[in-house]
């Protein structure tokens, strides 16, 4: 297991291997992922506690959708997407192994 420190929260990477990854995000009340998509990375989030918003393109427009506990949503590739934390929320990501794959749009902690 790592523990990766971020500026919304952190990151628990749990399982590693050629086919998947497993991951524990917390993201702090306030606190938001940048505007991103992956090229190839293809996600599935569980909000385990907390309450979360997020901003997906469909169909080429923007939508906001408000999860609670208990909700799931699936990221397809090149699906642009932001989590956002309305209370401090736990997330458990489960997506294929391309980690490093991020084309981030807009992130407000200045990071590219």
């Amino acid at each position: 297991m790592k523990k990766i420190l971020k500026p919304w929260g952190y990151e628990i990477l749990f399982a590693i291997t050629k086919d998947y990854a497993g991951k524990v995000l917390f993201i702090k009340k306030g606190e938001e992922l940048s505007y991103q998509y992956h090229r190839k990375k293809e996600e599935t989030i569980y909000l385990f506690k907390g309450s979360i918003r997020i901003v997906f393109q469909s169909a080429g427009m923007k939508k906001t959708l408000r999860l609670s506990a208990g909700s799931g949503f699936h990221i397809p590739p090149m699906m642009k997407h932001r989590i956002a934390a309305i209370i401090d929320s736990y997330i458990f990501e489960v997506s294929t192994p391309h980690l490093d794959d991020v084309v981030r749009l807009e992130d407000r902690y200045g990071r590219t």
